[in-house]
């Protein structure tokens, strides 16, 4: 039987779930704020809606009859669209609001974990009060991380001894607007994300990815959505061993264990430090970038996991092509504090796939963040596009990434051009190693 999908949301992330359901037994419906252009032509029908109206998105979703739903950003989830749609009969890969502060109220995480006995929370406190929080910080013994505890697009945290010094944490505490903040130990180590598919009891995790956050390179200035990411053949990253990885796989089980009921994505963001591997957060949905790593080589028919989460079925076992990936973000110039929008994007997606065969591998452009008119696609003021270069190693996919980019040129445009290159990765080998002694 023929399944209908509607996909929620407009983003990257939402374009390499567009693309892994394309090749499968469905007709594909999506809906966001913005149209992405990707994702367009992939779907039989794109809505323009505003995906934080429960109403709207189970409107849209019963009039193109949808069996499925896979809700990509995190906003959705707040607003509660999962229960919307799972109440109107439409089985949502998104879990609850309730479940979905896991991501969404980083006090409700930091708190469940300790209450629940999960291992790799840090040492962490609540404040409502931000003369108290200031307060906390004057008496601390150590640097702590700032953060906010609701939603801020990756761009609300500040760490001291990195970003900030303990009075420059207490004025932006004491100018922020925030009602709640976590403060926390700040944890040093390399940061590695797994991501996971949970639904019906079952856990089925996927190769660990690293994120770079900072806007510059030689991980410089302030934190963005995400500027890109990679991720090797196996399922650990070169400065991890396969304990490690077990070690976060074992806390993401524990996770989904105490959610009971879960169902969809959990993201398990971590930082691997001199004792072990801490997680710095949880997300209820794939990365951005993440995703346009972990979809791109996944042979097991991503439909498949949606069918079995709803008919209640076991979860397939996931099976990866041994290849390495590395995304790269192009952002407009400015960005993220003052980006500058109305840069034309000019990607030959024909060229990409032909510089991509010369190092026996593949270039797959996902657009985020575009204005398409008649005359083109522009940039917007948040991430434009990403490139992914996937090949056997991480130097070959590197390289195909920066090859594409740079037959795109960076008119009104700006990448980090270190992620992936093995200068960057032998800095984070060398880290954890002096991390171990």
């Amino acid at each position: 039987m023929t399944e209908t999908v509607l996909l929620v949301g407009g983003g990257g992330r939402e374009h390499a779930i567009a693309r892994a359901l394309s090749g499968s037994d469905c007709a594909l419906y999506a809906c966001a704020g913005n149209r992405n252009p990707g994702i367009a032509r992939l779907a039989d029908g794109f809505e323009a809606l505003d995906t934080t109206h429960p109403r709207a998105v189970t409107t849209y979703a019963r009039r193109v009859e949808a069996d499925l739903a896979v809700i990509g950003p995190e906003a959705p989830l707040e607003a509660g669209v999962a229960d919307a749609l799972d109440d109107a009969g439409v089985y949502a890969f998104g879990p609850h609001e309730a479940e979905a502060r896991i991501e969404t109220d980083k006090a409700f995480q930091r708190r469940f974990m300790r209450e629940r006995d999960i291992p790799g929370f840090p040492e962490f406190e609540t404040f409502e009060d931000m003369d108290a929080a200031c307060e906390y910080i004057d008496t601390y013994d150590g640097d702590l991380a700032i953060k906010p505890a609701g939603l801020t697009g990756g761009k609300g945290v500040r760490v001291m001894g990195e970003q900030v010094d303990a009075e420059e944490a207490k004025a932006y505490l004491r100018d922020s607007d925030y009602d709640r903040v976590v403060l926390e130990e700040r944890l040093v180590g390399e940061e590695f994300t797994v991501q996971a598919l949970v639904a019906n009891g079952e856990v089925r995790v996927t190769p660990a990815v690293q994120d770079h956050k900072r806007a510059y390179e030689g991980d410089e200035g302030p934190n963005t959505g995400g500027m890109g990411s990679y991720s090797d053949g196996t399922l650990e990253l070169p400065f991890m061993d396969h304990e490690d990885y077990m070690d976060a796989v074992e806390i993401i089980e524990a996770t989904a264990e105490a959610l009971a009921g879960y169902k969809g994505v959990l993201y398990g963001q971590f930082m691997l430090t001199a004792d072990g591997v801490k997680v710095v957060e949880f997300n209820a949905r794939f990365g951005d970038p993440e995703a346009m790593n972990t979809l791109p080589v996944l042979n097991t028919d991503f439909l498949d996991v949606l069918v079995a989460a709803r008919d209640g079925e076991s979860l397939p076992q996931l099976s990866f092509e041994p290849n390495a990936t590395v995304c790269k973000y192009a952002v407009p110039e400015g960005y993220p504090t003052e980006p500058e929008a109305g840069a034309k994007v000019t990607v030959d997606e024909a060229g990409a796939r032909e510089i991509a065969s010369e190092y026996d591998g593949e270039a797959l452009l996902y657009y985020a963040s575009v204005d398409e008119r008649e005359d083109g696609i522009y940039t917007t003021t948040s991430r434009s596009f990403a490139v992914v270069g996937v090949a056997d190693e991480i130097a070959a996919a590197e390289e195909i990434a920066e090859a594409v980019l740079n037959e795109a040129g960076e008119d009104g445009l700006r990448v980090r051009h270190d992620i992936g290159t093995a200068e960057l990765i032998q800095r984070r080998i060398d880290h954890v190693a002096e991390l171990r002694g």
